[in-house]
């Protein structure tokens, strides 16, 4: 008999590659007005006057104290600002790197917008959840949950999300359809193979032994004490929904369609019966290191959900572990952005470069995608760097690295063509290092306002055309695109 792996067998032929690496739908129906959310988590704190609000030394009467950069490493591009350093050590961590904002900021800067606020938690936990939430500004719900249950009708997995912590934790209102939660996925490289209960196992049951097999264990579980006992739960109703939709995702042929491993000895696909999808090769050519980075996987995987339309809402982000590149560079310092805590400057640095790099390739196979009728998938997406909340504003003088605390004060970025973009909404004081408000109506700055969670919620709500009447959330319409 021919040597035939099974599945475990590929997982465990991808994590051996990944170490060694490591070493030195188009077809499916559109709803009218359909969106799309994509969420990228600043795990850890990402601090907005380390990238878009950057302050000049020369700007500020206490530059030698405050978190302020040499004049000419802070390039203006429009009415934001980005550093590019290279770095010689990362903290206790002797590894060097190097960190780009310019190319980003450069491409993008007209659908670009900055936000700023002053969050209501410096707990990792809570101030990632009230990011997606609005701090619980509409019934609980986060963004993710909303636009599925908007845009999601139509779908097979309306809200996808990829991230850890509070940025992975569902909304709390007992309102929400089941099928706009979240469905988490723990390994973006290799989600695909489980979407399938037949194909790419060794010696399985043929497709007809396997429906009758199913519509008996469904005969079986109507008649079970169990099912007697507990049928009413919700939780069960909603485990057995999922469990029903199996075939859904097996006619859709989903396994291939969001596979974008290749055929090789790691991963034999062929001789599963198995193929990556027509797209693989373009998500592999944009995200090289899909097999060792989680995030290039994850941004891989957010692509193929989108334009495949399986999902209307992805959320994607970088974990805790570190990420190295070789003996001598280091790509993600561990902790994510939390790690400022040992060296402020160079976290923030790698770790914005890291997000920019992942999204500007993310955004550019949406372009390239098309919708219909020559309009693109960019055209009609949202990307938001939710971040946790900012970071300690002093440092001891003149010091060109150095540790950083939880602040409430930060901003937020937003990249999208549906808000008016090319524009800071809000500003920085230099001289405290400290954000302040603007006029919700009219974007006009007001230094003596502070944005609340729920301000920023409602832009990104209302920008992604969904109706609010009713809801009780702020007027924003100076994020939305006239």
């Amino acid at each position: 008999m021919p040597f035939r792996p099974h599945r475990r067998q590929v997982l465990q032929g991808l994590a051996a590659a990944g170490a060694a690496a490591l070493l030195p739908g188009r077809a499916r129906a559109q709803v009218a007005g359909e969106r799309f959310l994509i969420v990228v988590t600043g795990t850890g704190g990402a601090s907005i006057i380390d990238a878009m609000l950057a302050i000049r030394a020369s700007e500020s009467a206490n530059a030698a104290t405050l978190n302020t950069f040499p004049d000419n490493q802070v390039e203006s591009i429009g009415p934001f600002r980005a550093v590019d350093q290279r770095l010689r050590g990362l903290g206790p961590l002797p590894y060097s790197g190097e960190a780009n904002q310019t190319d980003f900021v450069r491409r993008h800067v007209d659908d670009m917008l900055v936000v700023t606020h002053t969050g209501t938690s410096v707990n990792h936990l809570v101030a990632q959840k009230r990011a997606l939430t609005g701090n619980d500004a509409w019934a609980g719900r986060t963004l993710q949950e909303i636009v599925a249950a908007t845009y999601g009708g139509r779908v097979p997995l309306p809200n996808v999300n990829m991230g850890i912590g509070g940025y992975v934790e569902p909304g709390i209102d007992p309102a929400l359809p089941d099928r706009a939660r979240a469905e988490p996925v723990a390994n973006a490289q290799i989600w695909a193979l489980g979407l399938d209960g037949q194909r790419g196992i060794a010696q399985a049951p043929p497709r007809d032994v396997l429906t009758l097999s199913r519509a008996l264990r469904a005969r079986l579980d109507e008649r079970s004490a169990f099912t007697r006992t507990f049928g009413e739960s919700r939780a069960l109703q909603r485990w057995l929904e999922r469990r029903r939709q199996a075939t859904t995702l097996e006619d859709a042929n989903l396994i291939e369609k969001l596979l974008f491993l290749p055929d090789t000895p790691a991963s034999p696909l062929a001789s599963l019966g198995l193929a990556s999808g027509p797209d693989a090769e373009r998500v592999r050519a944009a995200f090289p290191l899909y097999l060792t980075d989680p995030l290039e996987a994850q941004a891989a995987l957010a692509y193929l959900l989108i334009v495949n339309r399986v999902s209307v809402a992805v959320t994607l982000g970088p974990g805790l572990s570190p990420g190295v590149g070789g003996q001598q560079t280091v790509d993600s310092p561990p902790l994510a952005f939390d790690f400022s805590h040992s060296a402020h400057r160079g976290t923030q640095a790698l770790m914005w470069s890291r997000l920019l790099s992942v999204s500007d390739r993310l955004i550019g196979l949406l372009k390239a995608a098309e919708y219909a009728d020559g309009e693109s998938f960019w055209d009609r997406s949202l990307l938001y760097v939710a971040s946790d909340f900012g970071r300690s504003r002093r440092r001891p003088a003149g010091a060109t690295e150095f540790a950083s605390g939880h602040h409430l004060n930060n901003g937020s970025l937003i990249v999208s063509p549906l808000v008016r973009g090319g524009r800071v909404l809000g500003g920085v004081d230099p001289d405290t290092a400290l954000t302040y408000g603007f006029d919700p109506r009219t974007g006009e700055p007001d230094r003596g306002r502070n944005m609340a969670e729920a301000e920023v919620f409602a832009g990104i709500v209302q920008a992604l055309g969904v109706d609010t009447s009713g809801t009780g959330l702020p007027d924003m319409r100076t994020v939305v695109r006239g």
